[in-house]
């Protein structure tokens, strides 16, 4: 049964409405496919939902395709699993949390590693069981802090999320690959350039992980890649760490050539810009260079809040020209977050002097106490100017290895384009994407938390290995149109599509809607699904708007050439049309849409 628009729920705007940054977000709401309910809730009207359906369908093929078997749980769920794998604390704000009319707590699902163990858990027993793959396709619950970008990043979100079950680490990989390769074929038709990368595991836990992102400039993630092959999520790079020597000779090498450590006044000099500005000024370098900013120590304090509340300070020295980059640092320290050090922080460690910390002060050894972790470009035997711990006073000639060492390392600077890759091989290239899929080998963290064991072949109880794989399907439908649209509308690929074509029946005459609808029945016949624009009082030019506005692929303008036995074939991606005789349309359509041999 074709759509009609004359009776369709919908309502298309001319007007951007005002919610809504990025150009394919404005242009799901301007021509009816979402509607805002609440921040980061959506309300899906009857063409996004076909859109919606088209996305899911695709997932669900390729999961069958690999065996995967598909199953629902609620999204209201108790608390005592998340309890058992620290996750009802681990999650913190993010997770929707309620209680019963009788007291007993509970949330909205973010996603359900917990309840799927169980699951397999309550009904198996055996390695003969095994291997296993679920999959589910629901709604998902985030307290998102900012949603964004309309349902690129919303509260309430629909993701497949699939797990697999494996008696050991070889069914694990095997299983892994299986889904990889999947979502590989999966990303393929849905269309948009994409991206696998390495990824941080964060709260889920679980060893090799990687994450399939849609690239896009308006993206939140960074993303690196050399010409090597390697690709990772900015939090998941690691940069080589060159360890300080061990042994007194190597050390005392290390202060060959440099001269003694020793401290300058610098006054009103508490940022990086007015240090290397008074350096340059007042103390120049004795081989003629000038001082620029990757010459001098950062030493950043943040505060660490851990999920029980306790708050812990956190010193991060790295060169001056970087800045801590806020997800690699929130990437290492979950599930802990990060938070400015205030001033009353401060006032509780009045050794920190604020703008000339060095050194000195930090570290488990030292009269604060606070923890000291180095970024790895502060390489052994590296010179710096940094703080001296005193107002207005820096050190100049610093020594890593003779003058100072720290507790640690922790990657957190930000990557620069340029920057040489982890690999040896060549160097970095900046990117920014959408996160799209997210694949894990958890290994036995949520079966060792809850108990899923299994008898082996020698009737040994042993631990399930997991593996989780999740695709964000709301999220892909606006990917979709973040990357298929011009300045006048969205543009579908044809396998997303809401329908197949779309009839536009322009002027009053009443044999041009009677053609129409002639020409839809026919066409219907051969299998396409249509939008048959009917309103009777509608402009042509308002039709016309509206059609490119919505996006199908292939229009079929019925019109004044009608007179003339012609009807028009116009694809909505290139602009051109053709004009056909009206006996060969339905045969000239279907041809369009099935491809042409």
């Amino acid at each position: 049964m074709a759509l009609r628009m004359s009776t369709l729920f919908l309502r298309t705007l001319r007007e951007d409405p005002a919610d809504a940054e990025l150009p394919g977000h404005r242009l799901l709401v301007r021509a009816g496919y979402v509607r805002r309910a609440a921040p980061g809730i959506y309300t899906w009207l009857p063409l996004g939902l076909r859109v919606l359906e088209k996305v899911k369908g695709i997932v669900r093929e390729e999961m069958d395709a690999i065996g995967d078997q598909e199953i629902a749980f609620p999204s209201l769920l108790p608390k005592e699993p998340y309890e058992a794998t620290n996750r009802w604390t681990e999650y913190g704000d993010n997770l929707f949390r309620l209680t019963d009319r009788k007291g007993a707590e509970m949330l909205l699902g973010p996603t359900h590693e917990e309840m799927f163990t169980l699951a397999v858990k309550d009904l198996y027993t055996s390695y003969k069981d095994l291997p296993l793959s679920l999959y589910q396709m629901l709604p998902k619950y985030r307290d998102e802090a900012r949603p964004r970008a309309g349902v690129l990043r919303g509260r309430e979100f629909i993701m497949k999320d699939a797990y697999s079950f494996d008696v050991d680490e070889a069914g694990l990989e095997a299983a892994y690959q299986r889904h990889r390769d999947a979502y590989v074929r999966i990303f393929d038709r849905l269309g948009f350039e994409y991206v696998a990368v390495h990824a941080d595991s964060g709260a889920m836990g679980g060893s090799a992980s990687e994450e399939f992102l849609a690239v896009m400039e308006s993206g939140e993630d960074t993303f690196v890649r050399d010409d090597s092959g390697y690709a990772a999520n900015v939090e998941a790079v690691r940069m080589p760490v060159q360890e300080l020597p061990a042994d007194e000779a190597a050390r005392a090498a290390l202060e060959e050539g440099v001269p003694a450590a020793h401290v300058e006044d610098t006054p009103d000099t508490p940022t990086i810009e007015t240090l290397v500005a008074s350096a340059n000024a007042d103390h120049p370098r004795a081989d003629g260079r000038e001082w620029t900013a990757a010459d001098t120590l950062k030493n950043v304090v943040v505060m660490l809040v851990h999920p029980d509340g306790t708050r812990e300070p956190l010193a991060i020295g790295l060169p001056g020209d970087r800045e801590v980059d806020a997800k690699r640092l929130e990437a290492q320290v979950s599930p802990a977050e990060v938070e400015p050090f205030e001033a009353a922080d401060f006032e509780r460690y009045p050794a920190l002097a604020k703008g000339y910390i060095g050194p000195g002060v930090l570290g488990e050894e030292s009269t604060t106490g606070i923890r000291y972790l180095l970024d790895p470009l502060v390489t052994p035997g590296s010179t710096w100017v940094t703080g001296a711990d005193e107002h207005g006073k820096h050190v100049f000639d610093l020594v890593y290895g003779r003058d100072f060492t720290a507790d640690g390392t922790i990657h957190a600077a930000t990557i620069h384009e340029g920057d040489p890759s982890p690999t040896g091989q060549g160097t970095l290239r900046l990117a920014r994407g959408v996160e799209m899929g997210h694949i894990f080998q958890l290994g036995t963290k949520y079966a060792e938390a809850l108990g899923l064991k299994v008898l082996d072949e020698n009737g040994k109880l042993v631990t399930v290995h997991m593996g989780s794989y999740g695709i964000g399907v709301t999220r892909a439908v606006g990917v979709v149109a973040e990357t298929h649209h011009d300045e006048i509308g969205l543009v579908w690929p044809r396998e997303l599509s809401p329908v197949d074509l779309h009839v536009v029946a322009t002027g009053k005459d009443a044999g041009v809607l009677e053609k129409a609808e002639e020409l839809t029945t026919a066409l219907e016949a051969q299998g396409v699904s249509v939008l048959l624009d009917d309103r009777p009082k509608v402009s042509p030019g308002v039709k016309f708007k509206d059609a490119e506005l919505v996006g199908v692929p292939t229009i079929l303008v019925v019109g004044r050439g009608l007179a003339d036995g012609l009807v028009e074939i116009k694809d909505r991606a290139t602009g051109e049309s053709r004009q056909v005789a009206v006996d060969e349309a339905v045969a000239e359509v279907v041809a369009e849409i099935r491809g042409r041999a």
